[in-house]
């Protein structure tokens, strides 16, 4: 696989938005529609919770409740003007876990048929270059700190959160027997082939540590017409652990900075539907947790809703999206879905 090993809130529900419009293109009209006529031809082969693998008792069964009670959303302005509805939350099927993942799912719970994941991922970094290139330089700073802090972390701190952390570095892939060259001079001259790969890459690559950065790592999608292939280094506190050297052509994960602006693409609020087990130490009724990821602009279409299976109370390893599809139906009483938004 490329590896070098080293020796040393209550429950908030999330609704799944099933446009039927090509809600993929961004509409000017802030007013949330939902066409329910064209919403059925979607249901026919929806699967049910029990057909999802990798699922406690506890979160089978609150999941169903979504699917069968479902959860109520209204528009932020919460005025009249925007009709309130409530949507029942279908699992949409398995995407493959090879770093589109977010983009894929997002593209079937949007049910964009003219559109694929590479599209949606293209869309995403666009919005983000524009964006970033005309906001202020105080949250620019923030945007790149958290950059940092995801992609370039401070090694010498947060040990007390983490055991493993990782640093991306971005290597062209026209450069990739210069490296190998290099790396192979410092085994000759002695030292180890891990330490010296970690020399090199660090020496030579790019930092994933700021918005630009970021926008060459996000804009990697595992084709062959990639620029770029991600190098991935994995510390321990001790010190070096391995480096993946991704010689197939990994496609960079989605990270929060994706999700939000791809909901600021849209207009549209995304809801990650996280399911915790028993080794989150939490009861059935606060298994999943709705985490609402809004707009930075107007929010003029309903929400659509992924789905993350976490493994522990902060969702370690938890980062794998599957889609939601969100049916909507009329609201007979508030008290008797499954929850509010």
């Amino acid at each position: 696989m490329g590896k070098l090993l080293c020796d040393s809130t209550t429950v908030a529900e999330t609704t799944f938005q099933t446009p039927t419009s090509p809600v993929v293109h961004r509409r000017d009209d802030p007013k949330v529609t939902v066409d329910h006529s064209e919403q059925t031809l979607t249901i026919s082969a929806q699967t049910t919770w029990e057909d999802v693998i990798g699922l406690e008792d506890q979160q089978r069964r609150h999941l169903q409740r979504l699917q069968s009670k479902g959860v109520l959303w209204k528009h932020p302005k919460n005025d009249e003007s925007y009709p309130v509805v409530v949507f029942k939350l279908s699992h949409g099927g398995d995407v493959l876990a090879d770093g589109n993942c977010l983009f894929t799912a997002s593209q079937r719970a949007m049910l964009a048929s003219d559109m694929d994941a590479r599209g949606l991922r293209r869309r995403t970094v666009r919005r983000f270059v524009e964006d970033f290139g005309s906001v202020s330089g105080e949250e620019r700073e923030a945007i790149n700190d958290a950059i940092k802090h995801m992609y370039s972390p401070d090694l010498k701190n947060g040990w007390g959160i983490h055991v493993v952390q990782e640093v991306k570095l971005l290597a062209k892939k026209e450069d990739r027997v210069a490296l190998d060259s290099a790396i192979g001079e410092l085994v000759l001259l002695g030292m180890q082939r891990e330490m010296a790969a970690e020399s090199i890459y660090s020496e030579r690559c790019i930092a994933v540590n700021d918005g630009p950065s970021w926008a060459k790592y996000m804009s990697i999608c595992g084709s062959h017409d990639d620029e770029y292939d991600i190098i991935t280094l994995q510390y321990t506190e001790e010190g070096l652990l391995s480096i993946d050297e991704n010689r197939e052509g990994q496609a960079a994960f989605g990270d929060d900075i994706a999700i939000e602006f791809l909901a600021t693409e849209f207009k549209r609020e995304i809801y990650v539907v996280q399911a915790h087990g028993s080794d989150a130490m939490v009861d059935e009724e606060n298994c999943v947790f709705f985490l609402p990821h809004r707009p930075r602009s107007e929010i003029c279409e309903p929400p659509f809703f992924l789905f993350m299976k976490g493994t522990g109370w902060c969702g370690a390893g938890a980062d794998h999206y599957e889609p939601l599809i969100a049916h909507p139906s009329s609201l007979l009483s508030q008290e008797k879905v499954a929850a509010v938004l």
